[in-house]
Order: C-alpha cells, then structure tokens, then sequence
C-alpha cells in the first residue's frame, strides 16, 4: 500500500530540457559580459547552448544554486558566493516551467485517492515555491522543501525524513519519484519505493539500476496505483 507520493521538481513535473534551457541561456547571458564570456560560462556549468542542452554531469541538474554558484565563481571576478547564489535564486524563481504533464489535473486526481504529496528538491525553497504556485499547485502539495530549507540536500534523506516526520508516515508506505540518480539513492536511503522518470537527463539505463521502477513521466503514476490496488 501507498500512502504518498514524494515528488523531485525538476525534470520530473516539469521537463528539464523545455524549462531550463531557456533559463541557462538566458541567465549566463545576462551576468556575461560578452558572448566568448557566455560560452566560457555555459562550459563550467555543462550547459550546450548549440542543442539547448546539458551535459550528463552538469550541476544544473541535480545540484543546488549555492553548488552552481561556486562553479561559475571563478569565471566572474569579483563576484561572492552568496551575492551570486541570490541572483541565481532570484532568477530561476521567474523561469519559466514547462509541466511533464499537465499537473494540476493529476495532483487532483492523487489527492483525491487520499494520498499525501510532497516536493522535494535541491532548487531553493524560494524558487521552488515560486513555481508551485505559479502552476496552482501549491494547495495541491502538503509540503514543500528545497536544498535551504534546513533538511539538508539530495541525495542525503534529509528532506524526506522531514516528509515523513510532517506527515506522520512510515517510508515503505511511501513512493519518491525523480530523475535522477540523486533522488533514487536519497529515496533508498529514506527506506522509500523508488521510481524514476525519464523527463530529465538521465536515460533508462541510467537510472533503472537504482530505482524498483521506470516510467516514461509522472502521468503513468495513476496505473501504477491501480496495479497495486488489483
């Protein structure tokens, strides 16, 4: 039995590639200070501009903003950790998501199964909650955390003991879903069911050696209920 689901954001509700690419190009445009600039930047942080893409081992995409920061810090002279990780915090705060799948229609429909929902991400708090809300799922989700909200990051289990403690539930009646190799091993350490996606960057062969399931995206969580139910 399941009796909630734990989300990742990040290519997981929403597509990695539609909502961040645009976000990454963007951004090093905007804090270059000209394009041989930009495209120094964008190699640092594994960003493909040419295919609007990222490199497997980008920090992009599993790492927090402070982690992002540092790795640009040295690229902008001048520039501090903390004024950096607030521009970024500042900015992925405005971008613009591009749901996986349409969302609200879906939390509706596990929230009315009487499952518990969760988010879960190493994004910020602030940004995370910016981009709940501006889907309307914010009354959808019973909890909400980021690398900053005092829990720790992925793929430590601390924001998913959280999740559990809030919630007053126990981890194998529990599901984390995400994309990435982070989110499976901070599920496993959580003592969770683990199920990835493949919405993000990591591929099936990525990800399946770590997760007891593999579905295409999150919309296919409905059947998976119902298999469980029969």
């Amino acid at each position: 039995m399941i009796d909630a689901l734990l989300f990742d954001k990040d290519g997981t509700l929403f597509d990695f590639r539609k909502s961040w690419g645009a976000w990454a190009q963007s951004f090093l445009t905007q804090i270059a200070t000209d394009a041989d600039h930009a495209s120094r930047l964008a190699a640092a942080v594994g960003y493909l501009p040419d295919t609007n893409d990222f490199h497997p081992d980008s920090p992009v995409i599993a790492a927090t903003a402070a982690d992002i920061a540092a790795t640009l810090q040295p690229h902008l002279p001048g520039a501090g950790l903390a004024e950096l990780t607030g521009r970024i915090d500042q900015a992925a705060a405005l971008a613009g998501m591009v749901e996986a799948v349409p969302l609200v229609p879906l939390f509706t429909a596990l929230r009315g199964r009487g499952l518990k929902l969760g988010i879960v991400t190493n994004d910020s708090e602030r940004p995370a909650r910016a981009h709940m809300a501006a889907h309307g799922l914010t009354g959808l989700v019973d909890f909400i955390a980021g690398y900053d909200s005092g829990h720790g990051a992925k793929p430590g289990p601390g924001m998913l003991n959280a999740f559990l403690r809030e919630q007053g539930l126990r981890p194998e009646r529990v599901a984390m879903i995400g994309d990435s190799r982070h989110d499976m091993e901070a599920g496993h350490a959580a003592g969770m069911t683990r199920i990835a996606v493949l919405t993000g960057i990591a591929t099936e062969a990525d990800l399946a050696p770590h997760a007891d399931l593999v579905l295409r995206d999150i919309g296919a969580l409905p059947a998976w209920l119902d298999q469980l139910s029969d």
